[in-house]
């Protein structure tokens, strides 16, 4: 290996892009957001899919909950208070689908909502 080779891996790493926290944020809805809509498409065979989406969306959200009940958080407390009433009620919706008695589309329009407030305040 060449040292040109190696200056090249070593401060090629320090080129990635760097993501900001509501960049992360965006990031991890965006992917669970894209496997909600992709299992629900497929109905009854992506059930299954569709529990594990589920899964991943119930624990972002209880993050999100514990985030902004920490006195260090710097988010408004009427922010705060409706992010920790949309988590209570994607916990609960989310119980409807997967007892089939409700339609992921809420939970996909509110991971879009927060994802929109997000990009809105330049988080990518």
């Amino acid at each position: 290996m060449t040292a040109h080779s190696l200056a090249q891996r070593a401060y090629g790493q320090a080129t990635a892009p760097t993501r900001t926290a509501r960049g992360t944020e965006y990031e991890v809805l965006a992917r669970i957001t894209h496997r909600l809509i992709a299992a629900a498409r497929k109905g009854n065979a992506g059930f299954s899919e569709l529990c594990r989406a589920i899964h991943d969306n119930r624990q972002l959200w209880t993050l999100l909950a514990a985030d902004v009940v920490d006195d260090n958080n710097t988010l408004t407390d009427e922010l705060r208070a409706q992010i920790f009433y949309l988590a209570e009620f994607t916990q609960t919706h989310s119980r409807k689908v997967l007892q089939r008695k409700g339609s992921v589309a809420a939970l996909v329009e509110i991971n879009s909502a927060i994802m929109r407030g997000l990009r809105k305040e330049g988080g990518k």
